[in-house]
């Protein structure tokens, strides 16, 4: 298979008026189809930066932001298949008896993602269509076209049940209500923070962000879902993948600094 290199990274700047522990998830993950090269670190004065695995096996960095403004930055190149997000629309849902151990953690209500409180929505559109991949991209269109994509919309707070009442969000309000409506129907479904480039899509003319998308266990393997655009994509790398938002935030301060600063990378590299 051809493949084709990106260009990812991101600048964070912050100000503290007091020593702050922070922990970074922004580092991207190599996979069977995605290698990871030239990983760079830079942060202001050498801060000494400490890299761990967490609970599930994300790459995350430590740091104490001290008193004044720091600037940490990475970036790396990733070679990802020049094809788009593969699917199956065979492949079968598994009965909650039939799925892995550590994949029945993906079928409960977490913090963000709550399908005891959408259960009722969930079966009632699509209790009677026939199980398996197909009825899952019909939850994926669904979830598209029920929200308005709205920058703004939604708080930190938000959960899938505020985002269905509303109908609008940002990505990671669509992946939320995506996987509440799967696990609502024992669907297991989890949430993936990463970068995503333009290749060969038509460009949305936004500045460069972060994503966040929808994977769903079908069969014996976990599918990329993406209620955002409802479309396979090219060039998906992951950072974090977890139940929902709370485990995968791309930043956790523990206290207030003020962000000054946050940008994003992730296109295609140029010769």
């Amino acid at each position: 298979m051809s493949t084709r290199t990106l260009q990812l990274g991101c600048t964070f700047r912050y100000s503290s008026l007091a020593p702050t522990a922070a922990v970074f998830q922004v580092a991207a993950q190599p996979s069977d189809t995605v290698s990871i090269k030239d990983e760079n670190w830079t942060v202001t004065d050498d801060l000494p930066l400490h890299h761990f695995r967490d609970v599930y096996d994300n790459p995350c960095t430590r740091l104490t932001l001290p008193i004044g403004v720091t600037t940490l930055s990475y970036s790396a190149l990733a070679t990802v298949p020049d094809a788009f997000d593969s699917w199956d629309e065979d492949a079968p849902e598994m009965a909650p008896t039939d799925l892995p151990d550590d994949v029945l953690l993906y079928t409960l209500t977490s913090r963000y993602c709550l399908p005891d409180l959408l259960g009722n929505q969930a079966w009632k559109r699509f209790g009677t269509m026939k199980p398996g991949y197909q009825r899952v991209a019909a939850i994926n269109t669904f979830v598209n076209q029920w929200l308005s994509y709205t920058t703004g919309s939604t708080t930190s707070t938000a959960t899938s049940v505020d985002t269905f009442a509303s109908g609008q969000g940002v990505c990671r309000d669509f992946a939320h209500l995506m996987i509440t409506f799967c696990r609502a129907m024992n669907i297991p479904a989890r949430y993936v923070h990463g970068y995503i480039s333009e290749m060969d899509v038509e460009p949305t003319g936004r500045p460069y962000d972060f994503h966040a998308w929808t994977q769903v266990w079908l069969g014996d393997r976990w599918w990329d879902f993406d209620p955002r655009w409802d479309s396979p994509r090219k060039g998906r790398v992951v950072i974090g993948i977890g139940r929902d938002a709370a485990d995968v935030a791309m930043v956790t301060t523990y206290g207030a600094p003020w962000m000054q600063l946050m940008t994003v990378t992730s296109k295609e590299a140029t010769e």
